[in-house]
């Protein structure tokens, strides 16, 4: 497993992690940005987050479903659907919409969730924890228990003791300390 979550690292390292001026999601400015999208969308990248997360999420079987804000949440979460399928395990997967459509099924939360159900809430790169506690809300809202918050990478800004109170835990792959500038 530690070879796998050091090539992981290796692959974000050398696709999503970028130098420059960049404003995060939260609104600070920052001189690096995690392109996560760069590591979701590469066949081995998006295979090694998927078997990774669902290890992590193997001694809990109470967890029905993940799933996340989009869109961010949509690859992760639709990676570790497979895996769970491909490991005998079955884990659904969801997404949390930033706005209700105006048509079709006007939902705020599609894909495979069903309310009452205990589920992670997942982000590819955690700063504030800001976009996760618009996801847990809108999860809540639909009668969902969440109480861990699952990331790829923790920037280590704060997100962690915001996460917590609220009464959720972080657990992150990687931390930016693990990404060496």
């Amino acid at each position: 497993m530690a070879d796998k979550k050091q090539r992981l690292r290796d692959i974000i390292a050398a696709k999503s992690l970028l130098s420059g001026s960049f404003t995060l999601a939260s609104g600070k400015a920052s001189g690096y940005f995690f392109d996560m999208k760069k590591t979701m969308f590469d066949p081995e990248g998006a295979s090694l987050v998927g078997e990774l997360l669902c290890d992590l999420l193997a001694s809990d079987s109470e967890i029905k479903a993940v799933g996340g804000l989009e869109m961010g949440a949509v690859p992760i979460a639709l990676s570790i659907a497979m895996k769970s399928h491909e490991k005998g395990r079955h884990l659904d997967a969801f997404f949390v919409r930033k706005e209700v459509k105006d048509h079709g099924t006007a939902k705020l939360i599609d894909g495979n969730f069903a309310p009452g159900s205990n589920v992670i809430v997942l982000e590819d790169v955690t700063t504030t924890g800001g976009s996760a506690m618009k996801a847990v809300k809108a999860v809540r809202e639909q009668g969902g228990k969440v109480d861990t918050i699952v990331t790829i990478v923790d920037r280590l800004e704060g997100a962690r003791e915001n996460l917590k109170k609220e009464g959720l835990e972080l657990v992150s792959l990687f931390t930016n300390d693990d990404f060496k500038r």
